[in-house]
């Protein structure tokens, strides 16, 4: 969440008068992310979150709306979309689409341990399952395509050896797709930042921008990355077990998915590699930005090759 796009109190008080949330009180940007521009917002009728979608076009912005609104209905830990109103969830702020979001309480917690990654491996078991009713589709846009494309737009700034790891994973990943596994629409990013605790509770999973219809057991292991690693990028064994365990508690794996297990923790690493290295060395002008280190997942997807991490299947018949 950075602001590319800066928004006024008498901006967004104009905006605003299409809601029944109240009239505004204070507007203060996120600086955290480097996606979308996005703001706190309070009003004399509660607290909200402001987002303007710099990227997204405006015709794909009702299947992330929606199926967060589904999500919600289900019962998942998610802000509930605000529909002005028309009924509408987004509209027109400063040229860009903008949606308004329950703000949920809470704060991300950097430095997990085993119960918060136990209540985030449920939560996204359970994300998973109500997904199966959600009937939208909507192509993964860091999909295939995203990623060769990508590939080539940062190969002036990396190195021969560099580029031959990622040559060789993306051909690796192109053979490991032929197999279909169990899809339907995911969240695709997360990562500790997109999950907030109110003390030792999961209050809710936040910033759906990425979410695409793709493989369940990929956003897993795109959990699994970040939630459950060393400063080193190796796996922490018992934030990984309670992470696999909790969720598997709630969706087991097929035998497919667990076959591979190994090869998307190495596809959710190139993503995100790619993506940092895209966004340090080709950066889009904001008012607030905060790049993330990309060598960071060069190191994991180094790591998860040297060293698969297969799926272990004892998982299955554990009782969270």
């Amino acid at each position: 969440m950075s602001v590319f796009t800066r928004v006024t109190e008498s901006e967004v008080s104009a905006w605003l008068t299409r809601f029944s949330v109240g009239t505004a009180r204070a507007l203060t940007p996120i600086s955290e992310g480097i996606e979308n521009t996005n703001y706190f917002l309070s009003t004399t009728d509660g607290e909200f979150v402001l987002t303007l979608y710099e990227r997204v076009p405006a015709e794909d912005l009702p299947f992330y709306l929606n199926f967060t609104a589904h999500l919600a209905r289900s019962g998942v830990a998610v802000p509930t979309p605000i529909a002005d109103r028309t009924g509408a969830l987004f509209s027109i702020l400063n040229g860009r689409p903008a949606a308004l979001t329950q703000r949920i309480a809470g704060r991300p917690v950097m430095q997990p341990g085993v119960l918060h990654c136990t209540a985030v491996g449920r939560e996204l078991g359970r994300l998973h399952n109500a997904s199966r009713a959600f009937r939208t589709r909507i192509s993964n846009k860091r999909g295939p395509g995203w990623t060769l494309s990508t590939s080539r737009a940062v190969r002036p700034f990396v190195s021969a050896d560099q580029n031959a790891l990622i040559e060789n994973e993306l051909k690796f990943q192109r053979e490991r797709r032929q197999t279909r596994l169990p899809n339907g629409a995911i969240h695709a990013d997360l990562f500790r930042d997109n999950v907030l605790f109110d003390g030792d509770n999961l209050s809710g999973l936040i910033d759906f921008g990425f979410a695409a219809t793709d493989e369940f057991a990929y956003d897993l292991a795109i959990t699994a990355n970040d939630w459950c690693v060393l400063p080193g990028g190796e796996f922490d064994d018992g934030r990984l077990h309670a992470l696999l365990a909790a969720y598997a508690s709630v969706r087991p794996l097929t035998e497919a998915e667990q076959v591979a297990w190994p090869a998307l923790l190495r596809a959710a690493a190139i993503r995100f590699w790619l993506s940092r290295l895209y966004d340090l060395h080709l950066p889009r002008a904001a008012e607030l930005n905060t790049p993330h280190d990309p060598a960071v997942f060069e190191n994991i997807l180094r790591l998860r090759i040297a060293k698969p991490g297969f799926w272990p299947t004892n998982l299955q018949a554990e009782a969270v």
